[in-house]
């Protein structure tokens, strides 16, 4: 029977026989899982963590995702392997993402493997712990220069191969909002990375690319294990969640994709909390 094919109902009351008529209404069509199939990506610091979520799950709706890493070629050969485990295309370039002379390099690449990218997944970061007063010259420099720097001429290479469609997204995070301790030349990285996004966004219109922060809150991952107060940290983030838990990277990535699909096509210079409603307390 065909979705609008209607359908017959003979109920008997008494001696009496009533035929009740409806029509089954057409089912709506599934949504193809596959929704970004074709696009070429680039996720910096996309072989563990968030980064890495959100390259699977990129390749799986898919995209062709090509990771940047720095450190372990172990890590990229089995992000890109997992990929491909995806049916889609995959490439890891090692480079470090802080040196700005590497930034056209990465572009220069891309463009002679695919022509063009669809999407950039602005998340590798690096900085060192530190209360305000003990940043040193050293420190600052890191954190800018990795987190909000590194976004900036990045971007300015992006939307040079990027067609009109196109999606950026930077990685934030709490500290960004919120005094943590020891965050402080990070914190100010990230404040500084989401101000970008505004006015990257706005330089883009005209191009008709997209450009948002997806702020995520205390995520399980390697990263946050690194806080020198991991424990203490951790149960006063689960005390104070309305959802009594952290969050994953896997969540965070969900947000990241959204924010690259056409379903996020009218959000534009905006960064998305999500946090599991930690900032609400």
């Amino acid at each position: 029977m065909s979705a609008s094919e209607s359908l017959s109902l003979t109920i008997a009351k008494g001696a009496e026989q009533h035929t009740v008529r409806s029509v089954r209404p057409a089912e709506k069509p599934q949504r193809q899982q596959r929704e970004l199939s074709g696009k070429i990506a680039l996720v910096t610091g996309g072989t563990k963590g968030i980064g890495k979520a959100t390259a699977l799950k990129l390749a799986d709706r898919g995209c062709h995702v090509i990771v940047n890493y720095f450190r372990s070629r172990d890590a990229a050969g089995r992000a890109v392997d997992e990929i491909k485990e995806r049916g889609v295309e995959a490439l890891a370039i090692r480079g470090n993402i802080g040196n700005s002379d590497f930034h056209k390099k990465l572009f220069a690449q891309i463009r002679a493997e695919y022509d063009h990218l669809d999407i950039f997944v602005s998340n590798a970061a690096l900085g060192a712990f530190a209360g305000v007063f003990d940043v040193t010259e050293k420190i600052w420099d890191l954190a800018m220069r990795t987190n909000a720097q590194a976004f900036l001429f990045c971007a300015q290479e992006a939307i040079k191969i990027m067609p009109s469609g196109g999606k950026i997204v930077a990685l934030s995070s709490l500290g960004s909002h919120r005094c943590i301790p020891g965050y402080s030349a990070i914190g100010v990285s990230k404040a500084a990375l989401e101000a970008l996004v505004k006015y990257i966004a706005a330089a883009s219109s005209c191009q008709g690319v997209n450009v948002n922060a997806v702020c995520g809150g205390f995520i399980d991952t390697a990263a946050l294990k690194s806080f020198p107060n991991y424990e203490e940290l951790m149960e006063e983030v689960i005390r104070r969640s309305p959802l009594d838990r952290v969050g994953t990277a896997e969540e965070v990535a969900d947000v990241v994709v959204f924010m690259c699909s056409e379903g996020a096509n009218w959000i534009t210079g905006q960064t998305i909390i999500v946090d599991g409603g930690y900032s609400l307390t």
